[in-house]
């Protein structure tokens, strides 16, 4: 969903505001802290020093104006704002309402919202989200999710979302995923291999995978990188191919 074009910048006129003596106060001042200016900052500022006008903010017509009052006003107020039509507004909501109202949130149409509602989910709680069209939001959900759920994200057609498969997935299921497409994929997978395991990355078509592997693999399979097409890999196979040799020679 795009995010909602910003109100016009407003000029402050501090003489016809209704907080004329919070200015007297020093409790705002215009650019820094003001309830006229459009900046999220600006306004975050003059509700952290006036608390006690972010509830009667709630119902204002600027949506930046109500997003920011809604990070400093009552919870209790806040589901009144459930189906505020500013995103910003909503995403406010997904990260300081209790979890019951956080799954409301689980396919709201701004995708900003949805992933700051999966950052507060957890468990089966995640699962709707888990084909989420965002690969974001499914990235935080791949997160989240307990271990053992990760095989259903094998497959994500993103190749962030399966590199945190890779690196949660239980230890059981990595060989299902060295033949991923993804280069850097198959890293996280080599990553976590035992030294036998990564065998069956020797022929892998990614200078990097194999190079990795050439540092961990176990010494026997050494001699088959040690004349590896790339310069890299081979000098990392036969460095470690000589300590090997030195070992069994018994010197120091």
């Amino acid at each position: 969903m795009a995010r909602p074009a910003p109100s016009p910048t407003v000029v402050a006129d501090c003489a016809s505001c209704p907080h004329l003596a919070r200015h007297e106060a020093t409790r705002c001042a215009p650019n820094v802290v003001c309830v006229q200016d459009t900046r999220p900052s600006v306004l975050e500022r003059f509700f952290r020093a006036n608390r006690d006008l972010a509830d009667l903010s709630l119902t204002e017509d600027r949506p930046e104006l109500r997003a920011a009052a809604a990070r400093y006003a009552s919870i209790f107020r806040l589901p009144a704002l459930m189906a505020d039509e500013d995103g910003d507004v909503r995403a406010v909501l997904a990260e300081r309402l209790p979890g019951r109202h956080v799954l409301k949130l689980r396919h709201d149409p701004d995708s900003r919202v949805r992933v700051m509602a999966a950052g507060r989910l957890a468990g089966a709680e995640l699962a709707p989200m888990i084909s989420d069209s965002d690969y974001f939001v499914r990235l935080v959900v791949a997160r989240r999710l307990p271990p053992d759920v990760l095989p259903v994200l094998m497959c994500d057609g993103e190749a962030e979302v399966r590199r945190e498969v890779a690196r949660r997935i239980p230890a059981e299921w990595l060989m299902a995923m060295v033949w991923d497409d993804e280069p850097r994929v198959r890293l996280e997978v080599a990553a976590r291999l035992d030294g036998c395991q990564l065998a069956v990355f020797l022929k892998d078509r990614d200078w990097r995978v194999r190079h990795a592997v050439a540092q961990r693999i176990d010494p026997g399979f050494l001699s088959h990188l040690a004349e590896d097409d790339d310069d890299d890999v081979r000098e990392v196979a036969q460095h470690r191919l000589a300590g090997s040799t030195k070992e069994e020679g018994g010197e120091s």
